[in-house]
C-alpha cells in the first residue's frame, strides 16, 4: 500500500461520522428468531386460538412460570407474531392460521428443523477453517436408530410439503410420480392423497428406503407408493421395474450434492422419464447475482456445515444441468413456497 493509500485508509478508519449500525443491526436480528422457535417448542399460540389472555394465565395453560414467560411474549409482540392490547396478548392472524396445533395448515412442527439448522450455521467458521463440515450428515454411516429419529423429526413437514405441491400444482394429468430422494415419502403421500390416478415410486439409498416402507405402510398407501432401492449418483431409478415416469420431483435433493453429483442425478431421473415428461427441483435458488434470496443463501450457509459439496446453486446453474440432461421450457420461481424454496420446472425433450 502506497502512502497515499494509507492516508486514505487511515481517514477512513478514524471518520467518527461512521457508526457500526450494520454491524449492531445484524447482531440483535437473530432475537426475533428465537423468540419464534422458543414460542413454537412451547406452543404458545395454540392456546390463544379462543382469544386473547393475560400472562399469567397463559403461563397456566403451557404449565410454566409467568415471570420467565413475559419475557417472551412481549419479544413475540414487538416482532409481530402476538399482538398486544394492554395486557392481553392474543394471536395475528398469521400465527392463528400456521402455529395452532391442529390447524390444517400448521407448521410448528418445523421447529425441530429450525432449531438443527441454525445450530449447525454456528459452526460455519470453523467449517470453513478446517474445509470439513462440522454437522455432517452422511446418509451411507448413520446409524439406523439416528436415521430413523431424523425421518421422523421430518415426516410431517414433509406431508405439508406435498400437501402444498398438490394445492399450488395441477398433477391431475399424471400418472407415474418419480419421488426421487424422497426420505420418508411424506411428499408422495401428499401427492397422492389429492390425485388419485398418480401411482408413485420413492427412490432413494437403500438404507433410507427401508425407513420409507414404514411410513408409507403406516399412511396405508402401500398400494399407491412403493420404495426403489437406489443411488442416484450411480443408477438410473427403477432398475428392476418396466416403468418410465412422467412425472419427477426432487425437493431439497441436488443442494445435498456437488454439482457434478447433481447433474449425474438430473441425468439419470431424465433417462427413466418418457418424452414430454415433466421435472420439478424444489430447494433453495440463488439469483445470478449470488446475493438473493436471502432464504437460499441462508440455506447455502447451513449447506456447509452438513454436506462435504452441497450448496445453494444458481438459476442458471439449474438451467444448465437440466439442459445437459435433455430437458426444455425451463421455469424458474424464486421463494414460491412457504418454507421459502424455489421451483425449477423443466420438460423432458
Amino acid at each position: 500500500m502506497d502512502t497515499k493509500q494509507e492516508q486514505t485508509a487511515n481517514t477512513s478508519s478514524r471518520d467518527e461520522t461512521i457508526a457500526p449500525s450494520t454491524i449492531m443491526h445484524n447482531a440483535h436480528a437473530v432475537y426475533p428468531s428465537f423468540a419464534m422457535l422458543a414460542a413454537m417448542q412451547l406452543d404458545v399460540f395454540t392456546p390463544l386460538k379462543d382469544g386473547p389472555m393475560q400472562a399469567g394465565t397463559l403461563a397456566t395453560a403451557l404449565d410454566v412460570q409467568e415471570d420467565k414467560l413475559t419475557p417472551l411474549l412481549y419479544s413475540l409482540a414487538a416482532s409481530g407474531l402476538l399482538k398486544m392490547e394492554r395486557d392481553l396478548f392474543s394471536n395475528t392472524a398469521e400465527t392463528d392460521k400456521f402455529l395452532v396445533r391442529g390447524r390444517p395448515d400448521y407448521i410448528g412442527g418445523l421447529s425441530g428443523f429450525y432449531s438443527k439448522v441454525w445450530h449447525a450455521a454456528m459452526n460455519t467458521a470453523e467449517s470453513i477453517r478446517t474445509g470439513k463440515p462440522k454437522q455432517k450428515i452422511d446418509w451411507h454411516a448413520l446409524p439406523e436408530n439416528e436415521l430413523l429419529f431424523f425421518f421422523q423429526s421430518q415426516f410431517h413437514s414433509s406431508i405439508r410439503a406435498g400437501k402444498e405441491l398438490a394445492d399450488r400444482l395441477d398433477f391431475s394429468e399424471f400418472e407415474r410420480l418419480l419421488d426421487a430422494g424422497g426420505g420418508t415419502g411424506g411428499v408422495s403421500i401428499g401427492i397422492c392423497k389429492k390425485f388419485p390416478r398418480i401411482r408413485a415410486t420413492v427412490a432413494d439409498l437403500p438404507k433410507v428406503t427401508d425407513i420409507t416402507g414404514q411410513f408409507i405402510a403406516e399412511a396405508g398407501m402401500s398400494d399407491r407408493i412403493r420404495v426403489s432401492p437406489t443411488d442416484l449418483c450411480l443408477n438410473s431409478p427403477d432398475g428392476q421395474y418396466d416403468l418410465r415416469y412422467d412425472l419427477a420431483i426432487l425437493r431439497a435433493l441436488i443442494q445435498t450434492l456437488s454439482k457434478e453429483q447433481a447433474q449425474k442425478v438430473i441425468k439419470h431421473i431424465g433417462q427413466s422419464m418418457v418424452p414430454g415428461g415433466q421435472i420439478y427441483i424444489f430447494g433453495s435458488i440463488l439469483e445470478n447475482s449470488r446475493l438473493s434470496p436471502l432464504s437460499s443463501l441462508g440455506a447455502g450457509l447451513v449447506f456447509l456445515n452438513v454436506y462435504d459439496d452441497g450448496k445453494a446453486y444458481t438459476e442458471n446453474e439449474h438451467r444448465e444441468m437440466l439442459l445437459n440432461a435433455g430437458f426444455a421450457d425451463i421455469t424458474v420461481e424464486h421463494e414460491a413456497l412457504v418454507d421459502g424454496m424455489g421451483i425449477v420446472s423443466a420438460r423432458k425433450q
